[in-house]
């Protein structure tokens, strides 16, 4: 039991590391491979909610307004975001995000795809509708 336990550990521990090699590629791809957990958290918000301002995006990440300003400014010398007036009111500023912005936002999702292709390239059919069966089973 402890031999197939063991097992299971080594091929779930391989199948992480492919995706973060995954996700790792997609940050190269941006020109960012350093890029922290907590800038795509804010990536991923600013892409969920559309038209977010900064006092917004402070609420919603419970940050300060000069915090999430010094993140936004860093993410603009990315070139991950840029600033947007609005067209109704000038005192109103949007953060908008960049292709890089939206990719980057959507990394870990697109690492997922990236493994998940590289799992049914290596599987035949059949193999591949019985990892279905065996993960829905699991979760």
């Amino acid at each position: 039991m402890a031999a197939r336990h063991e097992h299971l550990f080594e091929v779930l521990d391989r199948l992480i590391a492919i995706k973060n090699e995954c996700s790792s590629e997609i940050f190269s791809e941006c020109g960012l491979a350093d890029v922290t957990v907590k800038q795509i958290a804010y990536l991923k918000v600013i892409d969920e909610h559309g038209d977010v301002t900064f006092s917004r995006l402070a609420e919603i990440t419970r940050n300060s307004k000069p915090t999430v300003t010094e993140m936004i400014n860093r993410f603009v010398r990315m070139e991950c975001a840029y600033r947007q007036k609005s067209p109704d009111d000038g005192r109103i500023v949007y953060i908008r995000l960049t292709e890089k912005g939206r990719m980057l936002a959507k990394a870990e999702q697109n690492a997922l795809y990236r493994m998940i292709e590289r799992m049914v390239r290596a599987l035949d059919e059949k193999e591949v509708d019985l990892l279905v069966e065996i993960l829905r089973k699991v979760g």
